[in-house]
């Protein structure tokens, strides 16, 4: 019988269709790996070595639109498959980011804790961002991006765009300087990582709004921190972060102005579900001997 090594736990809803093509579905065991022939993978890494315990495997199927973990150079020369889910996480991303950028934006994580602390003076001390009118710039206008911009045109918002694939954008330098929130929606690549740094956190809008549901790693933390201390930025929401987890006491996660989820943006129970379902499509055309549609490593064929 074919092994299917799940990294995390195999969802009821799928257990019975895989039993059914013939696949033993086991868990996060490292003794399980040698019999592997497919995995369903989170972001947990996956290096050459990892890859090399896993002498049988043919297929690495992510769950989810990120790949920046599996070193898809070693998988090619193992001759292993490399899918991903783009279409899955989209809405439940889109959503999760204009939710950080209301809260963000209308300060609740401050208001609330006001209220808990019975502070009192609620009114005075309450100096929220109106959406309606204000501009959005998006960093990336993939799926995900695109989906954001219909949803804030929805509340009245204008969109400006920088990405190379898109042919109406703006620079960089022109983002920066005219947003009134900047939403990440870029992937982790050598031309991205560390873009938002210092000098780019300098450019944007004083009392504007950071947002990132793309990777930690193109925001540069520290500069980020510095910028909301000196009160250059009126707030960030972050689903991700350089590193992550954060440490329990590090600054982000002690800002009123600030809100940091764990990496959680797609992980809606309507996406997690769209998500695994599509990387178990693409395993069983793998194994099948079929092209997955969603091949990131065309190489290997």
């Amino acid at each position: 019988m074919t092994v299917l090594w799940w990294v995390r736990g195999c969802p009821d809803h799928l257990v019975d269709a895989h039993a059914s093509a013939g696949f033993t579905s086991v868990g996060p065991d490292v003794g399980a790996r040698s019999g592997a022939v497919a995995v369903l993978a989170g972001p947990e890494p996956y290096s050459g070595d990892v890859l090399d315990s896993m002498p049988d495997l043919r297929c690495l199927a992510r769950i989810g639109i990120g790949y920046d973990a599996v070193d898809l150079d070693a998988a090619t020369e193992r001759g292993i498959l490399v899918t991903n889910t783009p279409d899955g996480p989209t809405t439940s991303t889109a959503e999760h980011a204009v939710a950080l950028m209301m809260a963000v934006s209308h300060e609740l994580t401050a208001s609330a804790n006001r209220l808990r602390a019975a502070a009192g003076d609620y009114v005075s001390r309450q100096n929220s961002m109106e959406l309606n009118g204000r501009t959005l710039g998006l960093l990336g206008a993939g799926r995900i991006g695109g989906a954001v911009a219909v949803m804030a045109k929805a509340i009245g918002m204008n969109v400006l765009i920088a990405d190379p694939a898109f042919d109406d954008g703006v620079e960089l330098d022109e983002l920066l300087a005219e947003s009134d929130v900047l939403s990440i929606h870029a992937p982790a690549t050598p031309s991205t990582i560390g873009l938002i740094d210092a000098d780019a956190l300098g450019a944007m809008k004083p009392g504007s709004i950071l947002i990132n549901c793309a990777r930690g790693s193109i925001v540069d933390t520290d500069a980020l921190v510095a910028s909301l201390q000196s009160g250059h930025l009126m707030g960030a929401g972050l689903d991700v972060t350089e590193p992550e987890p954060l440490d329990p006491d590090h600054p982000l996660l002690q800002m009123d102005n600030v809100i940091v989820t764990p990496h959680i943006a797609s992980n809606t129970t309507a996406g997690r579900a769209r998500m695994e379902s599509m990387a178990y499509e693409q395993v069983t055309m793998a194994l099948a001997g079929s092209t997955p549609t969603q091949l990131l490593n065309p190489a290997v064929l």
